[in-house]
């Protein structure tokens, strides 16, 4: 059969995909749509990826072929931020932090400020991430 006989594209009547000519071969033109999100993932992006790699292969795989996983990713990023900061924020005004405190007794304002960060990233590895 010689190239001249094939054309360079048809669409399939039945399943309505495109073909288009590559050599010899007709390969289906396929384009997956574009994430709705683009960016960097970061600590907790990349911490529920593991997560969903590790326990729920369907999810990424599914998520994967929808082109959705970079855009959950990064909604998970944006929100495990905001928690931790905001729980932070919260904690160290419950348990009286204080730039004062920071003055006078720096070892403890960083031992205190360690425990409430570690707190908070605790909680929200188990609400956000780990869900």
């Amino acid at each position: 059969m010689e190239n001249k006989d094939l054309k360079e594209s048809y669409i399939d009547e039945r399943s309505g995909i495109e073909y288009r000519l590559v050599g010899d071969y007709y390969l289906p033109n396929i384009v997956l749509p574009k994430p709705k999100r683009t960016g960097t993932i970061g600590k907790y992006g990349r911490l529920r990826l593991k997560y969903l790699e590790e326990y729920h292969k369907l999810e990424v795989m599914i998520m994967r072929v929808n082109n959705e996983l970079i855009s959950h990713l990064l909604d998970i990023e944006d929100e495990g931020k905001v928690r931790v900061e905001r729980l932070v924020e919260q904690m160290v005004k419950k348990e009286n932090v204080t730039e004062e405190l920071k003055a006078n007794n720096q070892l403890e304002w960083v031992q205190k400020m360690n425990s409430i960060k570690s707190r908070a990233e605790e909680i929200i590895l188990n609400e956000v991430i780990y869900q």
